[in-house]
Order: structure tokens, then C-alpha cells, then sequence
């Protein structure tokens, strides 16, 4: 289905009475393939029509697992339906549960409305150009009022005069785009501005060092034991996709490892043997990603096979990584493959070998 008529279809067919068992109550709880091809992997994708009754403003949220798995806390990108099911609000987002149990509700929603004015002015003005600083779900006491009081920034859209089908997409790949830059401008001001963000940071894998940092090996028996036996921490982005890329490896006919320490994936099919190192693209930084991989698969490829036994090398990525650095992979022997909203898309050796679709 498509994003206009899922939209327009809970919009107009959710009646908050008839409660969690309603159809509109059940396509809210589906949302994930809708949504899934249009939203980075690894993200969390949730939708709510509430909790035993219905709810006065259902909603579809995107979370970057780093970040949140839960409305209740963190930040996130939301639709979130107007009790009236009139509009429907594509909202950069904040949850407020933890606020409210510091402060109480009325000083935690003001919090809240000062956190998402001060993220919202550090924004830039380029990147929220149309966007609007308020939505109104109704105005009811609650949730719907902590929403109102959350929003960063958003879009609105009256559910009878929905935009085309690509309009919507790319108001939810700008969306997601301001959410990665709010993160880091979130941490700015917690750090040079006194008691103005009191969301609580989540503790994050990525913040932490990297143990093989001043690691300097004598000889490469004792590298790899160092390495085979560290406790890798990935970020919850990592494991989601290299699980959604393990899944279509199985489907396509492949034998996926990906619990072969400290390897992300290995894969095989005719007795030929792929090693997999999976990237996230952090904030648009593409080249970073690419040499990350390059290094782990070559320095991998030497440690943890024999010379007369080398694996064939694959770099999976969270997103595109454009046509220069697919070449440049290439040159490296490097095969590479990322989700696309029709699939995986991967170079010509990729596709060739059965490790993207054919596209």
C-alpha cells in the first residue's frame, strides 16, 4: 500500500470507540511494510491505536533505536492523527513519560515546549523552511497536549487533500534527515546551555572506545586472539541491519552467519564463501563508511583466513553510497549492497553473485 492511501484510509475509517480491535486500530499495528521501505535501516517502526481503549490521537512512529524504542521517552519522527481525523501531523517529536516523573505534568510539558523551541532555533533555517513550529491535535489534556507541546517541527497535511505519493516521501526522507541533525544539536545544548535540556541521554555503544584503540600486537596469533575474544558492542542501527540483510540472504538460497564473532556476516552458496561487514552511513558521510569497511574487510580477510583461502569480500551499507565509491569498492575487489525501497541494490558483482535483486 501505498503512503497517500494508508494515510487517507486510517484518516478516515479510525472511529476511537470501537476500540483496539477495530480494521483502522489493526492497520495502525501494521504499519511496519508500509513504511519499511521508505525509513533508513534500522530503524524501529511502531504504530498505536492505544492500549485496551482507543486512542484520541493514533499514531505511527519512527525511531532510531540509538536514540528510542518508545514514544514515552527520547526523540523520534511521528504521524500523528488530530482527534477530529482531519489533519494528520508528520511531527519531529519528543516523549515526555520521564519528564513527567521528575516534574509533574504541567512543568514537564513546558520543558518540553522550551527543549523543542531551543532545538528548533538551532535548526537550520534552510533545512526547516515550510515547516511548521505548532500542530493542534485537539488540544485535550494528556497525550495529545504533550504531543502538541513536543513538536519540534513538522507537516501537516488535511487527510481529504492529501499530497501526491511523492511529496510524502519526501517529507518523510527530510523528516528523518532533521531528526539525525537534532540528535547532535541536542547534545550541543545540553553541554553549553545550563538546565535548558533535561531529557535524559540515553548511554549509546557508539560512544564508546574502541578496546583495540592502543592495542599493538607482536605477531598475528596474538591479534587474533585479541580480537576474537573483545565483546564487539554494536549500535542497535547495526544489529537491526545486518538481521534484515541476514533474512534475504536465507531467502535467496544463501547459508548466513551472523553471529560469527567479530565478523558481521558470512555468507555461502556453492561452496563459495562471502565475508560481509555491514556500515551505517552516519549524517550523510558516505566516505567515512566506505573506508571503515575497506579497512575491517581487509584487515579481517588477512587475520581470520589463510592465504590460499581467502573469502570473497562484500560492504553492506544503511543507504546508498553512489556511484563513485561502488567503483571504488570494486577496484578494492569489494562488493557492496544496500536497501532501496524496492529491495536490496547492490553493485554488478553483488547482484551477479545473488546478494541484491535484481533491480
Amino acid at each position: 500500500m501505498k503512503l497517500q492511501g494508508y494515510l487517507h484510509k486510517v484518516g478516515s475509517t479510525y472511529i476511537r470507540t470501537e476500540g483496539t480491535g477495530s480494521p483502522a486500530a489493526k492497520m495502525l499495528r501494521g504499519a511496519l511494510p508500509v513504511f519499511q521501505p521508505h525509513i533508513p535501516a534500522g530503524y524501529l517502526i511502531k504504530g498505536s491505536a492505544g492500549n485496551g481503549v482507543g486512542a484520541f490521537v493514533p499514531w505511527v512512529s519512527f525511531f532510531d533505536p540509538d536514540e528510542t524504542d518508545t514514544a514515552t521517552r527520547g526523540m523520534y519522527v511521528v504521524y500523528l492523527f488530530a482527534e477530529d481525523m482531519r489533519t494528520v501531523s508528520l511531527s519531529l517529536n519528543q516523549g515526555v513519560t520521564e519528564l513527567q516523573k521528575a516534574f509533574g505534568t504541567r512543568e514537564a510539558q513546558q520543558r518540553l515546549q522550551n527543549e523543542a523551541a531551543a532545538i528548533r532555533n538551532a535548526l537550520s533555517p534552510e533545512r526547516t523552511a515550510g515547516l511548521v513550529d505548532a500542530i493542534d491535535l485537539g488540544g485535550r489534556p494528556g497525550l495529545p497536549r504533550a504531543y502538541e507541546a513536543g513538536n519540534i517541527v513538522a507537516c501537516v497535511y488535511e487527510i481529504e487533500s492529501l499530497p501526491a505519493e511523492e511529496v510524502l516521501k519526501a517529507d518523510l526522507r527530510r523528516m528523518i534527515a532533521l531528526y539525525q541533525d537534532a540528535l547532535v544539536l541536542r547534545e550541543k545544548l545540553r553541554s553549553t546551555t545550563r538546565d535548558l535540556i533535561t531529557t535524559i541521554k540515553q548511554e549509546s555503544a557508539s560512544d564508546e572506545k574502541d578496546p583495540l584503540l592502543h592495542f599493538a600486537p607482536k605477531n598475528d596469533s596474538e591479534y587474533i586472539q585479541k580480537i576474537t575474544g573483545r565483546v564487539i558492542k554494536k549500535s542497535r542501527k547495526h544489529e537491526t541491519l545486518v538481521r534484515r540483510y541476514g533474512d534475504f540472504l536465507e531467502r535467496a538460497g544463501f547459508d548466513a552467519g551472523t553471529s560469527k564473532h567479530p565478523r558481521d556476516i558470512v555468507a555461502r552458496k556453492n561452496s563459495i564463501e562471502w565475508l560481509i561487514e555491514a556500515k551505517m552511513v552516519r549524517r550523510g558521510n558516505v566516505s567515512h563508511a566506505v573506508r571503515e569497511a575497506i579497512g575491517q574487510l581487509a584487515t579481517y580477510a588477512f587475520l581470520l583466513y589463510r592465504a590460499d583461502q581467502q573469502p570473497n569480500r562484500m560492504a553492506l551499507f544503511s543507504e546508498a553510497i553512489g556511484d563513485v565509491y561502488v567503483r571504488l569498492l570494486a577496484h578494492q575487489g569489494i562488493a557492496s549492497v544496500w536497501p532501496t525501497e524496492d529491495g536490496w541494490a547492490g553493485s554488478a558483482e553483488a547482484v551477479t553473485a545473488g546478494l541484491a535483486d535484481h533491480l
